[in-house]
């Protein structure tokens, strides 16, 4: 076993990139995330992680994605894709952060190392391997080459893929790690993707008339160029308009569009004329959310955001598993029905829960927020439907349930329908992680073999008004969440305040979380009418400003 690494190669290759500022990094819930002229260290420092990520990994493939989602053009990020596509283990994050604070000299950069590698056992003889994409940022290029930087000067191959959305990165990284088994994804290529997914999707809506035209809000971001080429493979299977799909301009990725947006102030995107009877749907900067939406004839605004994917998923797949009479093979011999869940966090609109539970009579599982608690706990269903109200997520199905769909016969020509359309899912569903392009050919795969609209599938359940807002706070890190993100144990006597004000309207939730990247704290709140939504919420902003840290203009909106 090899130990040891060139140090006096690593000096040379950290002088071009030390740290020269104060800036603290985290590494959080979506990776390093900031401005993008601060990253040029933490990318050095990521290629290091790769490497050794990889070496730990006995030369699996890992994957760096530089991306910032949602966030202006002016930031830039990058997070670390394990082996099956799935987000970094959390025993690791800890390493990212101090690796990309140990990069003010050598020898803290020295030693950061050497602690990781002693604490995990690393053979330094075992190959490294990484794979690097970016989403169209101005600052990606720059910072693909530090990562590169940190990758070979520990000896590790890396192969850039250049532009890409995350969920083909975490594709792609799939497909490599799992070439030559019995649970192989794929090709590791962007056209093996684009057909995986027009294939599955045509194979469900084949003999069904289609919907009317869906106009796609790309965000001016990477999923335009993405929808454009998988358009191509989807032929006259799929009829969509794009908007938002400059890719060139300044400033313009994610500008008053997106997916983040559209859910946050609950209207249309800039540069999409939204008609009475058209559909439309928004993809976030990189592709890995999506929301849809609709209006009124009255000109009311309606959003079908990641809960009202998550039912309509769910309600479908359990449709066509009672059709197909699907029985799983337990390793206790016995073969029993699917078990179906649904994951949610604490975002998720009350409403979606009642109907889940009550109706659907699906079970739900609340995890703290952020897609790798979602992940992990869908993991434990045959079908695991996890979904944030943001509308990032993806539909899992264990290895028992795929190799039950594959082997299935069904007794009547309806029963071999609802297989084969499970079977497609399959291939439809991105299994590695929330990807909005995979997400929109399943609604629409969905809509199109139930041959329903918008306003039908809006009405499965009526939301109740909700508002996320943010306070700026001296330290987020005073604010420790409990309970799936539901309460707070610290400040001590916050938690106490707010059920206070909650208690005080009809159907009332209110939570305050921080922020995984940033200085802070995002509050949610839902009640029974609009005008008490937003009371409930910017009284509890005021809390949260006026006695535990505020800075900046204190919140108050919409208050008398």
């Amino acid at each position: 076993m090899t130990n040891s690494f060139d140090k006096a190669k690593l000096a040379n290759a950290l002088s071009s990139h030390t740290l020269k500022s104060a800036t603290r990094f985290q590494y959080g819930t979506a990776g390093f995330r900031m401005e993008a002229s601060l990253l040029d260290p933490v990318m050095f420092a990521v290629g290091l992680l790769a490497v050794l990520r990889s070496k730990y990994h006995k030369g699996k493939t890992i994957g760096v994605m530089v991306t910032a989602s949602h966030n202006p053009e002016k930031d830039n990020g990058v997070k670390l894709v394990e082996p099956l596509g799935e987000m970094l283990v959390q025993s690791w994050e800890g390493y990212a952060t101090e690796l990309a604070n140990a990069t003010s000299s050598a020898d803290a950069i020295t030693s950061a190392l050497e602690s990781i590698i002693a604490k995990e056992k690393i053979d330094l003889s075992q190959p490294a391997r990484v794979v690097v994409a970016r989403d169209t940022r101005p600052s990606g290029k720059a910072l693909v080459a530090s990562l590169v930087d940190g990758v070979q000067c520990l000896g590790g191959e890396i192969k850039d893929f250049g532009l890409f959305t995350t969920p083909q990165l975490h594709y792609v990284v799939r497909c490599i790690n799992t070439a030559g088994t019995e649970d192989a994804y794929g090709e590791p290529t962007e056209e093996a993707y684009y057909e995986k997914l027009a294939a599955a999707f045509k194979k469900i809506t084949a003999g069904y008339p289609r919907l009317s035209p869906l106009l796609i809000d790309g965000a001016n971001g990477i999923g335009a160029p993405a929808m454009e080429k998988l358009g191509k493979y989807l032929g006259d299977s799929f009829a969509y308009q794009l908007v938002n799909n400059d890719v060139v301009s300044s400033g313009k990725l994610n500008h008053e569009s997106g997916a983040d947006f559209v859910k946050i102030k609950q209207t249309k995107p800039l540069g999409m004329d939204l008609k009475y009877g058209q559909r439309a749907c928004s993809l976030d900067g990189d592709a890995d959310r999506i929301v849809f939406y609709f209006t009124e004839e009255d000109g009311t605004f309606r959003l079908l955001d990641g809960d009202k994917i998550a039912t309509l998923a769910a309600d479908f797949i359990m449709d066509l598993a009672k059709q197909a009479n699907i029985l799983v093979q337990r390793e206790d011999g016995s073969k029993t029905p699917l078990h179906i869940g649904l994951v949610q966090t604490a975002y998720a609109n009350g409403s979606s829960t009642a109907y889940v539970k009550d109706t659907l009579q699906v079970p739900v599982v609340f995890t703290p927020t952020g897609v790798k608690h979602l992940h992990h706990a869908a993991e434990e269903f045959d079908v695991g439907v996890y979904f944030e109200a943001n509308g990032h997520g993806t539909v899992l199905f264990s290895p028992a349930a795929i190799k039950a769909f594959k082997t299935s016969v069904g007794a009547t020509p309806a029963a071999e329908k609802a297989i084969d359309a499970l079977r497609a899912l399959t291939e439809l569903i991105n299994q590695a992680v929330g990807d909005a392009l995979s997400d929109m050919l399943l609604v629409e795969a969905t809509l199109t073999y139930q041959q329903k609209s918008f306003a039908k599938w809006n009405s499965d359940y009526t939301d109740l008004p909700s508002r996320q807002e943010k306070v700026k706070v001296a330290n987020r890190a005073n604010f420790v969440p409990i309970k799936a993100d539901t309460e707070l144990s610290h400040p001590i006597g916050l938690q106490e305040k707010i059920n206070e004000q909650v208690a005080k309207f009809s159907k009332g939730r209110c939570f305050v979380r921080p922020s995984g990247t940033e200085d802070i704290v995002r509050v949610y709140a839902e009640a029974a009418t609009r005008e008490e939504t937003d009371r409930l919420c910017y009284l509890v902003c005021g809390l949260v400003f006026d006695g535990y840290g505020g800075v900046g203009t204190r919140p108050t909106t919409f208050l008398p």
